[in-house]
Parts: C-alpha cells; sequence; structure tokens
C-alpha cells in the first residue's frame, strides 16, 4: 500500500474563506485539516456534512467530498451518508443553535444509535450567522438582541446530552488551543461510534470573549484541566492542584495540604462504561473548577453501521428473493392470457 504524505494543503479547497476576521472558526479548519491530513486515509474517504450556520459553510473550505444540508438535519444525513458507504470518513461540522435546537432530535438520536461518525459541535452559546440571538446554550439570565432583559431559560450542556442518550464518546476542545484539538479530533476518529467533540469557539461580532474567563493567560493554568486517560486529574501552574472524590462529590485539592499526596489525586478513566465520574467531569465549572477539556470518554459499544452491515450479510445467506424480479414473482400473481374484441381475460396463476 502507498504510503500517504498529505500535508494541510492538500485538504485546503480553493474557495476564499468568507469568515469575520478573528472567528475562532478559522481555528477549528486549521485543526481539523492537520488532523486529517495526518490520519493516514485517503482523502477521497473523508466526507463532510453540515446543516446551517456560520460554522456549517466548513465543507465550502474543505478538499473533500462535502455537503452543506438544511438546518439541524446534519446528523441525519450524515447517518444515511455513513449507513450507505460504511468505508467513509463522515465528519459532521455544527453549531450549538443548529445541532441542539431544531436539530436536537437527529442530535441525540445518532449518539443513541452509535453510528460511526465525528460531530464537531461548535459552542460560541449565540446564534451568529442571522445576528446575535441566544442559543439553547446560552447561560440563564444572557442578555441578546431576543432576550434584552436576559434570558429565563437554563442551557443545554452538550455533554449531558450525550451522556443521557447513552454516548459512548465525549470529548472538548477550545478553538485557541491547535495541540489540543488535533489531539482529541485523531482519538475522535480513531473511536468506533459516534464521537462528538465540543469545541468552545470565539463569536468576535455578536458575543466576544464568552470563553475568555477560561482563556485568559493569566490564570488558564488555574481554569483549565487537560485530561489523559491513564493520568492523574492536575492542574495549575506547577501541576500542584488536582481532584479528588470526597463523599461522593469532585473536589479540588493541593498537594502537600492537609496531607494531601500525588497518590490521592484521582487518575482519568476515559474507558469507565459508568458514567457517573465522567458527568461529574462535563459539568465542572468556574469558580469552584477548573473547565474539563480532552477526551472525558471513550468507551466501546456496539455500532450501528457495523451491525447493519452484517445483519445484511446474514440474511443474505438464506434468502429466497434476490433481485426485484423475485420479488415481484413472488406470492399470488395474475397473468393477462389473451384480448379479444378489446375485452382481456385472464387467470390466476399460483
Amino acid at each position: 500500500m502507498t504510503e500517504l504524505n498529505y500535508t494541510i494543503k492538500d485538504f485546503k479547497s480553493d474557495n476564499e474563506v468568507r469568515w469575520c476576521a478573528g472567528c475562532g472558526d478559522f481555528a477549528i479548519l486549521n485543526a481539523v485539516q492537520r488532523t486529517m491530513a495526518e490520519m493516514g486515509i485517503p482523502k477521497e474517504q473523508f466526507a463532510v456534512i453540515s446543516g446551517i450556520g456560520c460554522s456549517s459553510r466548513f465543507p465550502y473550505y474543505m478538499n473533500t467530498f462535502g455537503f452543506h444540508t438544511i438546518h439541524g438535519r446534519a446528523a441525519a444525513i450524515a447517518s444515511g451518508v455513513k449507513a450507505a458507504n460504511p468505508e467513509l470518513s463522515v465528519w459532521v461540522m455544527s453549531g450549538d443553535g443548529d445541532s441542539m435546537a431544531i436539530g436536537g432530535n437527529h442530535f441525540i438520536h445518532v449518539i443513541r444509535r452509535n453510528i460511526d461518525l465525528n460531530m464537531i459541535v461548535f459552542n460560541n452559546r449565540i446564534y451568529g450567522l442571522t445576528k446575535g440571538q441566544y442559543s439553547p446554550t446560552s447561560d440563564r439570565g444572557f442578555v441578546s438582541k431576543t432576550s434584552p432583559f436576559g434570558t429565563v431559560e437554563d442551557p443545554f450542556v452538550p455533554g449531558q446530552l450525550v451522556i443521557g442518550a447513552r454516548g459512548s464518546f465525549f470529548a472538548r476542545s477550545i478553538d485557541g488551543n491547535l495541540k489540543l484539538s488535533q489531539s482529541v479530533l485523531k482519538e475522535a476518529e480513531k473511536h468506533k461510534g459516534t464521537s462528538v467533540v465540543e469545541v468552545l469557539q470565539n463569536c468576535v461580532i455578536f458575543n466576544n470573549g464568552i470563553h475568555s474567563e477560561i482563556t485568559d493567560p493569566n490564570h488558564r493554568a488555574d481554569r483549565q484541566l487537560i485530561l489523559e486517560h491513564g493520568k492523574p486529574m492536575l492542574f495549575g501552574a506547577e501541576n500542584e492542584k488536582g481532584l479528588i472524590f470526597d463523599k461522593g462529590k469532585l473536589r479540588v485539592v493541593v498537594i502537600g495540604e492537609n496531607g494531601v499526596t500525588l497518590d490521592d489525586i484521582l487518575v482519568h478513566d476515559a474507558m469507565e462504561e459508568d458514567p457517573t465520574l465522567h458527568l461529574a467531569l462535563i459539568n465542572m465549572k468556574l469558580p469552584d473548577f477548573p473547565v474539563a477539556f480532552g477526551v472525558i470518554r471513550a468507551v466501546p459499544a456496539p455500532v450501528y453501521d457495523v451491525e447493519m452491515e452484517a445483519q445484511i450479510n446474514e440474511i443474505q445467506k438464506t434468502r429466497k428473493i434476490t433481485c426485484v424480479d423475485d420479488l415481484l414473482k413472488s406470492g399470488n400473481t395474475w397473468e393477462v392470457t389473451g384480448n379479444v374484441n378489446g375485452s382481456g381475460s385472464s387467470k390466476k396463476c399460483l
């Protein structure tokens, strides 16, 4: 087999990238293109499917197969693409509004079915393309054009939805951390089943700085926990802080204080089938906890398209009907035998 030596240029289309200057989507595009170049997969086997929104212009900027579909239906179209051609590496690009609102039904069911595709949710907590309305992930009290006095709704947390839909893979990244994004995207592609990657993304026009508390360089080490499977959950400028489980809840501790040692710190197990700790990590938020990034959950589970293909192959071994003609001639049929003076006669043929 010929070794593939792709570069990022092989995955860039000739189309002008039309996002606002400073948009976090540029960084996500860069991370995806770099990841695909390093996966060792022929680029003809990549298919990028999107819905509607700023993020959903993605297929135009990729030198791969692509489909810019309709609002909220990217997951449904991608499911059909993967089921029709399981050999494809299918990537879904969707925003928090596209996937969590009109596309919410398709979002949870593609996860429940565990179809082998990769779904990137661009979460900027705003509707950007339609000019600044609050979205399903906007915090309670958020002021926007459609909530001038603040929203009176609680937001969806994408990771909670994934766990609730019995998801097998969930990871979180942030647009400005290219290395982290590439790392989780590679793991998403390797995972068999529906891989959901939430990327915290900045909308420079309508929600600029929404994630600034997390990304502030002066406090980033204390506010971000980068998880790695099999490694202690440490954070802080000197990795002096960590997480323990105390009375059924996560708690932040400092190594060396109150007798706490490195051995007391929780070790991340992304492959633990019980989602209790994964959900607790997803729910962590400032100021009491750091925000968890990296692969939070990656659990082996039956894959829809693999199971479907196996079922079809098994049925084909014993089938009696092999083509449309066999189907049309099966059961009770009627055969026209003649035509006398314009009137036809017929007989039943079993």
